[in-house]
């Protein structure tokens, strides 16, 4: 059962910021943001609440002989709607995670597998690429390495549009692949790996970083195959002495790799202190969906048989070609749904 206290104070929080707002008081652009994140959840408050007060007159028409056949037509409908209404509210009660609607970082780099490796590594990056183009969001690459054979060493993208890291955040881990390489003449079947990490962009609000705690160096960048070779000394790393961390970037603009790279940096220091924070509050992260533990083996592409298993939530999809393709709703909704899941049960239990 719900607690109508809780409900209660929901809604009073809602009508103070109402008023505030009205007044012109106070931080208008953070009373704004509260108001917005509450709205919704008001919303099913009131629904659940109208629903269950229709129950109530409904079965007390009953009694009434000139109303009972209307109630009798009504009641089956409104008991149907009430877990559906009832588990909304529940779901919207639930804690939110601050960076769901922030850009994500996604970093992908091959794991074991040799080349086969980085040319997995790329056909993620391909994936990712499409799925954000059906979601109607911005996928920029920031940094990339390739392979002689067109694969990836290394790369960084950011993602930007709505509700993007609450949508990609279930991808960071260990993705497999088994296949036959491109590279094999025999046909035999290879097993090869990437890693993938997807982290929420930092603001500056998020992460400070005081000037003494960093070392930046400039670099001549390295071109590709030999031609667009840069000749400057462009590139640029930077070092966060406490952490150990190092970031380059090799774009043109010394400028410009400035900016990417501390963005980058300050998105990593920001994971790592989110990373700190669920670890204080759940001492067992590594069974929850989203632990966020890179090491961890999510989720299987074998293409001989056209199937995808994701070994987190024991889905097993055979529509493989769809999948790289960038078809990833169905995977994503059942992360998110076992996520939720999981949340109702620690906060009922």
């Amino acid at each position: 059962m719900i607690p109508s206290d809780t409900l209660d104070q929901i809604i009073s929080r809602f009508q103070f910021l109402e008023a505030q707002m009205a007044e012109g008081g106070g931080d208008i652009a953070k009373l704004a943001k509260e108001y917005s994140d509450l709205r919704p959840v008001v919303d099913q408050i009131t629904a659940w609440r109208q629903l269950n007060v229709d129950l109530a007159d409904a079965e007390e028409m009953l009694a009434d002989p000139d109303m009972a056949e209307l109630a009798q037509e009504e009641l089956p409908q409104l008991r149907e709607q009430l877990p559906v209404v009832e588990q909304a509210l529940r779901l919207s009660l639930l804690p939110k995670d601050a960076a769901d609607a922030k850009p994500a970082m996604i970093e992908i780099r091959p794991g074991t597998g040799g080349d086969e490796a980085g040319l997995f590594a790329a056909d993620l990056l391909r994936m990712y690429q499409r799925y954000a183009d059906t979601m109607g969001w911005k996928f920029e690459i920031i940094d990339e390495q390739v392979t002689e054979l067109g694969g990836i060493k290394e790369v960084t993208a950011r993602v930007a549009g709505d509700g993007v890291f609450a949508r990609l955040k279930f991808e960071s881990g260990v993705h497999r692949v088994q296949r036959v390489p491109e590279t094999e003449s025999g046909g035999r079947v290879h097993t090869s790996a990437a890693t993938v990490a997807v982290l929420p962009e930092a603001e500056d609000v998020d992460v400070q970083i005081a000037s003494t705690d960093i070392r930046i160096d400039t670099m001549r960048a390295s071109g590709a195959g030999g031609q667009h070779v840069n000749t400057t000394d462009s590139a640029v790393r930077i070092t966060h002495i406490p952490t150990g961390i190092i970031v380059v970037s090799a774009e043109k603009s010394q400028h410009r790799n400035r900016e990417i790279a501390m963005q980058v940096l300050k998105t990593r220091l920001y994971d790592l202190e989110r990373q700190r924070i669920d670890g204080e509050r759940s001492a067992d992260r590594k069974a929850q969906v989203g632990s966020g533990d890179r090491s961890e083996r999510i989720r299987t592409y074998n293409f001989p048989q056209g199937r995808m298993s994701d070994h987190r939530i024991n889905l097993t999809l055979y529509k493989l070609d769809a999948i790289m393709q960038g078809d990833l709703d169905e995977i994503i909704d059942a992360l998110i749904s076992e996520h939720q899941a999981r949340q109702l049960a620690e906060m009922e239990g």
